[in-house]
């Protein structure tokens, strides 16, 4: 139950890029990954969740059409 309102609030108010460039932060505030990770795996998700987001936009303009 606790779980189901954690990931509706996060679905609501939080994108899954802001969650993933916040955890990767936090990693590498403590040291569990360097710079250049951090860079990597910031670049790499907000790059495909940026084509998925383009892609869906896209095909629910071709649906209106």
């Amino acid at each position: 139950m606790a779980k189901a309102a954690v990931d509706s609030f996060l679905e609501r108010y939080l994108s899954r890029k802001l969650m993933v460039w916040f955890a990767t932060t936090v990693l590498l505030f403590f040291d569990k990954i360097d710079g250049d990770q951090w860079i990597a795996i910031s670049l790499a998700y907000i790059g495909a969740q940026g084509l998925a987001d383009i892609a869906a936009k896209w095909r629910n303009s071709q649906v209106r059409n």
